[in-house]
């Protein structure tokens, strides 16, 4: 019986190379099969490895991206920083110019008082509170004084006009001050005019 089949099966191959002129050959067909198959499986492949070139790619741009963004938030941050000090050095300084010309008025007031001895004593006590009055605001403006007499002379703070010879300070002190100094906010606005002892 399957002698018979495989008898009828011959005939059906030999009448199909007949009708259409081609051998049959299940080897070859098989072979076809796995031609197609390894093709697949190559397309297959190589758009994997696009989809991992890709996405590599993507994963650098990202990177990228995240240090660039990094950068810039530093580079901000930076400039805040800056401006903000900036903004604090102009309001310290900003009344500069203003703060000079009121130490005119106060040297005014001081030659003033220092000739008290000829002028009526009321007089001179109501000059004298009005001069307290002036320093008391300057010193909450950040106005102080610089203490100059007997201090060692600094040619940050005091700026000498002369020496003189004497016993009463050390030689390179300060031995007397001519017109006082000012620091605003810490800062030397206006150096002491001073004598210095040799």
């Amino acid at each position: 019986m399957v002698s018979e089949e495989k008898k009828a099966d011959r005939m059906n191959e030999e009448k199909e190379i007949e009708e259409t002129g081609i051998p049959i050959d299940e080897d070859a067909q098989g072979s076809d099969n796995n031609e197609k198959k390894t093709g697949e499986s190559n397309d297959n492949t190589s758009s994997t490895n696009d989809d991992i070139e890709r996405n590599t790619e993507q994963s650098k741009e990202s990177e990228d991206l995240k240090t660039q963004y990094l950068r810039l938030a530093a580079d901000f941050q930076n400039f805040k920083k800056r401006s903000e000090k900036e903004k604090s050095d102009i309001y310290a300084h900003a009344n500069k110019e203003i703060a000079l010309d009121m130490l005119e008025v106060i040297d005014s007031f001081e030659i003033a008082l220092s000739h008290k001895d000829s002028v009526e004593k009321n007089f001179v006590s109501g000059m004298e509170k009005i001069l307290k009055q002036f320093q008391t605001v300057l010193e909450k403006n950040g106005i102080e004084e610089i203490s100059a007499e007997g201090e060692e002379f600094d040619p940050i703070f005091h700026h000498a006009v002369m020496t003189e010879d004497t016993e009463d300070f050390e030689s390179g002190h300060v031995s007397a001050v001519l017109k006082k100094g000012y620091m605003l906010n810490g800062k030397v606005i206006r150096a002491a005019m001073v004598k210095v002892a040799k």
